[in-house]
């Protein structure tokens, strides 16, 4: 058997087990070395007989602790300056299937979403899923990492110079002031990206995970694509698909299962991924992970850190 690492896209190739991670598209490359260690940490679970959604989970939990990566402490700080409310999804080829929406305080947002995944529900939001992750052993959110505060002022000068519609195009024509929606008034305020995983183990399980900070700039209580089922995340027999980018035009597509759908009909993951990403103007950011028995992919139309580490059969 040989084992094979690379953090870019490669043909597809026959495999026993393995995992891709990214760390969300537009993250620097530099970032590949943590995303390259943290996949290693989840392959070896893989190669001591883990299943695939325990070696995603914890690849994703590894990242949401980091601080550099726009999940868990390293969140988007919401435009007053002190909210974050995050998503996570978790899925596998077995019917597991959970997710938390905008939950606040919350130290490993995946980890609520893979308790949610034990109960009768597929997803929960809010207030009920921030107490719900305390009643699972889920501690509260550290203090936001330094990326996520330079993040914050950032987005604060792209306001303060009118910048911000040129940047990001859902906020083109619209008035930021008149959609304010938190508690401090807009006139008080100084005024990357998804992580994920997808993974086959060594019984041919697939699985998912997921888990952001969200957009930035966004509303209070808005969800994106990372907690919505077929959007960013789809996991089934053919495969695992992970998607990261803007939020609101990924759910439009329904990007993950659209992708999945074309591995269906018996597309490579490499060529699956692409069309995938052509689905999109090259002013939207989109980047995707996949794996399926045949091999894996990773895609992206801007730079995006990421690693995967596969056996072959």
């Amino acid at each position: 058997m040989r084992q094979r690492r690379d953090s870019g896209d490669r043909p597809d190739l026959a495999l026993s087990f393995g995992i891709v991670v990214h760390g969300g598209v537009g993250s620097s490359t530099r970032l590949a070395g943590p995303c390259a260690s943290i996949c290693a940490k989840a392959f070896a679970m893989l190669e001591a007989g883990d299943d695939a959604l325990e070696a995603v989970v914890e690849a994703v939990r590894l990242l949401e602790d980091d601080g550099r990566f726009n999940a868990g402490r390293g969140s988007t700080i919401r435009l007053d300056g002190r909210t974050v409310e995050m998503d996570a999804s978790v899925m596998d080829s077995q019917g597991r299937l959970g997710s938390v929406m905008a939950v606040r305080d919350v130290k490993n947002p995946i980890l609520a979403a893979l308790a949610v995944s034990g109960t009768p529900h597929v997803a929960l939001a809010g207030q009920g899923a921030t107490l719900f992750a305390r009643r699972a052993g889920i501690g509260p959110s550290p203090e936001s990492s330094e990326k996520a505060r330079k993040g914050y002022e950032k987005t604060l000068r792209l306001i303060r110079e009118g910048g911000i519609r040129k940047k990001d195009a859902r906020w083109k024509g619209a008035d930021l002031e008149r959609l304010w929606n938190f508690d401090l008034p807009y006139g008080q305020a100084i005024l990357p990206d998804t992580v994920g995983a997808v993974a086959k183990d060594k019984a041919g399980h697939f699985a998912v995970a997921g888990s952001t900070g969200g957009a930035s700039p966004m509303m209070l209580g808005r969800v994106g694509d990372t907690a919505i089922v077929g959007s960013g995340f789809f996991a089934g027999p053919q495969g695992a698909i992970a998607a990261t980018g803007m939020g609101e035009a990924i759910i439009g597509k329904t990007l993950a299962k659209a992708v999945y759908d074309l591995i269906q009909e018996g597309k490579e993951a490499k060529r699956a991924c692409g069309e995938g990403i052509r689905m999109f103007p090259p002013n939207v950011p989109v980047g995707i992970i996949a794996i399926t028995s045949a091999g894996f992919a990773i895609a992206a139309n801007k730079r995006m850190a990421a690693s995967s580490l596969v056996r072959k059969a």
